[in-house]
C-alpha cells in the first residue's frame, strides 16, 4: 500500500473529525460512546502539528497531532480499516528530526494495542500516572525508533 503524509488542510476537518470520534469510540470502549463528541478534534488539536495519511487514491488513513514545543504526541489515529499497513510507522517517520529528536506521549495502560505498537517502534516506559480516563504510560522515543526510518 502506498501511504503519503502531508500536512492537513481545511478540507481535511470533516474526515479527521470522525475519524478521531469512531477511533476513541472503538478504541475506548470502556468508556460510554457519548463521552466522546464530533467536536472534539478541534478542542485538543489547536494549536498542534497536524499531518494527515493518505492511501494511493488519497484517501485518509490515519493521522498525527504534536504540540511541537515539547516534542509531545498527542494523538495518533489509524482509521480500522488501514491497521497493520504502516500507517502508523509513516506518520511517525515524518516527525521533524525524527528519530533523533526524543518524543513523548501518554497512553492508557487499557489501550494494550497502542503499547504494543508504541513498543515496537522503540518507545520506552519513562513514567506512569492517572487521568480521567484512567491509569496511563509516559513513553518516549528510544534508539531503537531509529529501524521504523
Amino acid at each position: 500500500m502506498t501511504i503519503t503524509v502531508r500536512p492537513a488542510i481545511a478540507d481535511d476537518l470533516p474526515a479527521l473529525r470522525a475519524l478521531f470520534l469512531n477511533s476513541r469510540r472503538e478504541t475506548f470502549a470502556w468508556q460510554p460512546p457519548d463521552v466522546f463528541q464530533l467536536a472534539d478534534f478541534d478542542t485538543q488539536t489547536q494549536g498542534e502539528l497536524l499531518l494527515v495519511a493518505e492511501d494511493g487514491s488519497g484517501r485518509l488513513s490515519g493521522f498525527i497531532s504534536v504540540w511541537e514545543p515539547d516534542g509531545f504526541i498527542h494523538h495518533l489515529h489509524v482509521d480500522r480499516q488501514f491497521f497493520r499497513r504502516g500507517v502508523g510507522r509513516a506518520l511517525l517517520r515524518v516527525l521533524p528530526g525524527w528519530p533523533e529528536t526524543r518524543y513523548r506521549l501518554k497512553c492508557l495502560r487499557l489501550n494494550e494495542v497502542a503499547l504494543a505498537f508504541y513498543r515496537t517502534c522503540g518507545f520506552v516506559e519513562i513514567g506512569s500516572g492517572m487521568s480521567g480516563d484512567g491509569e496511563y504510560l509516559l513513553l518516549e522515543s528510544g534508539s531503537e525508533s531509529d529501524s521504523i526510518v
